[in-house]
């Protein structure tokens, strides 16, 4: 498994985070999913998801994407 970190924009709120996180978990091969508002993170880990289903999951919740590492 492996683990990664999405920087996101635009999360002001608990209800943000909670979204992301929803949406994150719907991508298949995520495992766990936590999500930071006050550092503005996502924190996956995953078996075999790619960074673009990831980053389509944060943009269909309503948010931008800085970078995965």
């Amino acid at each position: 498994m492996t683990k990664k970190i999405i920087y996101i924009k635009g999360m002001h709120c608990a209800s943000c985070a909670s979204n992301i996180e929803k949406s994150l978990k719907k991508v298949p091969g995520v495992k766990e999913v936590s999500v930071s508002l006050m550092t503005n993170k996502a924190f996956v880990t995953e078996e075999g998801a790619k960074n673009e289903e990831l980053s389509k999951a944060v943009e269909r919740a309503g948010y931008k994407i800085i970078s995965i590492e």
